[in-house]
């Protein structure tokens, strides 16, 4: 397997008895990567994978160089994990508090946590939010703060599971921009993998990876991929 890509080597999964996955291979090089198909097609269970929040019943992950079921903390720590409803993953009652348990959990050395959480509020313009309640926040601002979450511990991989799914046209675009050209920072990751219904946002992806069935049917330019995709529901 090649470091610095992403890769499945017959990668099947079973859970609770069902097949999920079966023989997934694949070898991923490319910055933005979007994964497609229909409702129950086994791509959520695949980009799961990755981080290792789905543990392969056959074959094997790597990501950034990591063996997932192997090294299942380091890979954690490589790969950031944006889920579609930021409930899922905003923890404490306010935004500085969330960032600074993300950077504890990642080992952060206690005296550079405060500077590291400003920074990141800021970026993400939830600057003048730190001690607001989470609650209170819109929509596109908690799923900001999630991004900022995943960010903020400088991971090298950033999987987003449908992240445009709940928002709003503006905060979609928003979202759409940062996780695939970054922002005046620079890119948010090496790599981000986006399992998308969008089909515009998949389009702007360096490759695309369709499943149907748990199976990977078809990987390689989003417009090719995309235009069959959409031939089967003509």
């Amino acid at each position: 397997m090649t470091t610095g890509a992403i890769e499945a080597r017959g990668l099947g999964v079973v859970i609770d008895g069902a097949r999920i996955l079966t023989d997934v291979t694949v070898t991923l090089p490319q910055r933005r990567i979007a994964v497609i198909g229909a409702n129950g097609s086994g791509k959520s269970t695949f980009a799961r994978t990755l981080n290792g929040l789905v543990a392969p019943t056959e074959g094997a992950v790597r990501v950034a160089g990591i063996d997932v079921a192997r090294e299942p903390r380091r890979a954690r720590d490589a790969v950031g994990f944006l889920f579609t409803n930021p409930d899922a993953q905003l923890l404490m009652p306010t935004p500085g508090e969330d960032l600074a348990l993300s950077l504890r959990a990642a080992g952060t050395n206690r005296h550079d946590i405060a500077a590291r959480v400003a920074a990141a509020l800021e970026r993400f313009g939830l600057g003048e939010r730190s001690d607001q309640p989470s609650y209170s926040l819109s929509g596109g601002q908690k799923q900001l703060l999630a991004l900022a979450a995943v960010l903020v511990r400088r991971p090298r991989v950033v999987v987003a599971d449908e992240p445009t799914t709940l928002l709003d046209l503006g905060n979609a675009r928003r979202m759409a921009r940062l996780l695939l050209e970054g922002d005046e920072r620079g890119p948010v990751a090496d790599q981000v993998v986006i399992v998308t219904h969008d089909l515009e946002l998949a389009a702007r992806c360096d490759v695309a990876l369709r499943f149907a069935g748990g199976r990977l049917v078809e990987a390689g330019d989003p417009e090719g991929v995309i235009f069959r995709y959409r031939a089967e529901f003509a």
